[in-house]
């Protein structure tokens, strides 16, 4: 299956709001709201849906969200749609969610990150259109740091143009942050050092291939699945597979990536790109033990501490698209094409 990507945005284009899975409660209204003007200052309209309910862990019944999906990506006045955040149990828009009308319509961008994975990975390896695995709403207006680029520049990037990201080595290590008390901030204290590591072996890292993946703890029911079958993404060319661990300890990531291995899901991976992550390691296993625990058998470059996790700063990647990633001990950087 051929990629395909929605045209980039300009000023002037309409944006989606709607929430897939989880919904905003009323005390963290006022930073959506924040996230909104800040998309707003780039020159586009915003419309939100009616799906943004935060009262429990789902914004609406299933086909209602799946409905308001829907119609955001195939109605050809909005040309991206991005959810406030992820949640829980996007899984269950899956028999829903029309995939062959959205097929049909002019691609549109779908952008998120965490149970947003269960949608964008699908969408695309069903359909052929790219979706971007990014930060979401509440996230954007967060000041992106030197070397990443934000879920709206990749939007507006130039179809068939490169471009390159490459780890600022700082991170966040703090807690929640407070955007009840503090709405409207656009500073993330970024304390945490390092850059990426080879988990696999020592030697550089020079791979190509397709980029697909997602959060492990909400692709992985999928795996096996209809709908997270690597095979129909561009012919039987390499993949660089990514995944991340959100919450879920060692030894539960460990038997999520063992079962996603045993369904296939990794068979074309050139390299496996594996996100930071504050999820807790085992008294016997650490997450990157576990991620070698089960991958390792591949005989693959294994790089993790990866920005395409849930620990910010965002380093957004889109699946479909065509990767590059460099690792030596003088540079890291991954180039992603849209071709």
């Amino acid at each position: 299956m051929t990629t395909r990507y929605p045209r980039p945005l300009r000023p002037g284009d309409r944006i989606g709001v709607t929430s897939p899975s989880s919904g905003v409660a009323g005390p963290l209204r006022a930073r959506l709201d924040a996230a909104i003007e800040v998309v707003e200052a780039r020159g586009y309209e915003v419309v939100v849906g009616r799906c943004m309910d935060g009262a429990t862990h789902v914004s609406a019944p299933a086909a209602e969200r799946a409905a308001e999906l829907t119609r955001m990506l195939t109605d050809p006045a909005i040309r991206a749609v991005v959810p406030p955040w992820g949640g829980e149990t996007a899984i269950d828009l899956m028999p829903h969610l029309d995939f062959e009308a959205i097929g049909r319509a002019e691609p549109t961008w779908l952008v998120g990150y965490s149970d947003m994975s269960t949608v964008l990975a699908p969408l695309t390896l069903l359909t052929g259109v790219a979706t971007v695995h990014g930060n979401c709403l509440m996230e954007t207006p967060y000041r992106t740091p030197e070397g990443l680029l934000s879920w709206l520049d990749v939007v507006a990037a130039p179809q068939g143009g490169p471009f390159a990201q490459t780890p600022p080595g700082r991170h966040y290590t703090g807690g929640r942050p407070d955007w009840v008390g503090d709405p409207g901030t656009r500073e993330l204290p970024l304390e945490g050092t390092g850059g990426w590591r080879r988990l696999d072996a020592d030697g550089d890292v020079d791979v190509e291939g397709r980029l697909i993946g997602g959060c492990i703890e909400t692709v992985a029911p999928l795996a096996g699945s209809r709908y997270l079958d690597p095979a129909r993404l561009a012919g039987d060319g390499p993949l660089l597979v990514y995944v991340e661990a959100c919450e879920d300890g060692a030894l539960t990531i460990a038997r999520h990536l063992h079962g996603m291995r045993l369904a296939g899901f990794f068979d074309r991976a050139a390299a496996v790109l594996v996100g930071r992550t504050r999820a807790p390691d085992a008294p016997a296993l650490t997450q990157h033990e576990a991620v070698l625990d089960a991958l390792g058998p591949l005989g693959v470059p294994i790089v993790a501490d990866v920005e395409c996790g849930h620990v910010a700063p965002y380093l957004p990647l889109v699946n479909g698209a065509r990767g590059r990633v460099v690792h030596t001990a003088a540079r890291s950087e991954i180039v992603q094409v849209l071709d």
